[in-house]
């Protein structure tokens, strides 16, 4: 077979390919896409569906105190574009400022957690392969507004027992006390009990 019969071939989908076609689109937030989860607005553009499992790509806005606990991923990759705001973000042994245009890279396996250093912080999350959106899916509710939710569950006063279960289904599982002092020491330290009282 010949380069121009291979080609002939790819272009009419006669490839010993089994993935379904995909198909092009294009997205923007929207209320019908977006969900108020943790305090957080996510909006996902494009799902494990919409890219045969190859990534999943959210856009979420945060505020401080929404961040949720340290963590480690089994199953993806995690990139973070910053579009607005700055963060510190603590992967293992490792901490980066993260401002407006920059991203970080997380990679699976590595503990990682972030502490918001801005009013607010919008970012893309590039998860990859897809499939941790259905972590989120239901644990929120459809957004009202493009905006952060006021007066919301998040995860520090939330029952971390039942949403430690739903990310461990999905390969995701929250860091105890021993393991954040010893996997990520550059991540502050909480405060002792009546420190500053």
């Amino acid at each position: 077979m010949n380069a121009s019969t291979i080609e002939g071939n790819a272009t009419k989908g006669n490839v010993n390919n089994t993935l379904p076609e995909l198909k092009a689109f294009k997205r923007t937030p929207s209320l019908g896409l977006s969900q108020w989860e943790n305090g957080n607005l996510t909006t996902n553009l494009a799902e494990k569906k919409d890219t045969n499992g190859a990534f999943f790509l959210v856009e979420a806005m945060l505020a401080p105190g929404t961040e949720p606990p340290p963590h480690v991923h089994s199953r993806e990759d995690e990139l973070f574009y910053v579009l607005e705001g700055e963060f510190d973000v603590y992967v293992g042994e490792q901490a980066f400022k993260v401002e407006t245009g920059e991203c970080v890279f997380l990679p699976r396996f590595k503990p990682h957690a972030w502490v918001i250093r801005t009013p607010r912080l919008r970012l893309l999350t590039l998860f990859t392969p897809g499939g941790m959106e259905e972590a989120f899916r239901g644990m929120g509710s459809l957004a009202q507004s493009l905006d952060l939710p006021t007066g919301a569950l998040t995860y520090s006063k939330a029952d971390l027992k039942q949403t430690a279960e739903r990310f461990s289904k999905y390969g995701a599982r929250f860091l105890t006390p021993d393991e954040v002092a010893e996997q990520l020491p550059l991540y502050p330290k909480p405060l002792p009990p009546n420190a500053g009282s």
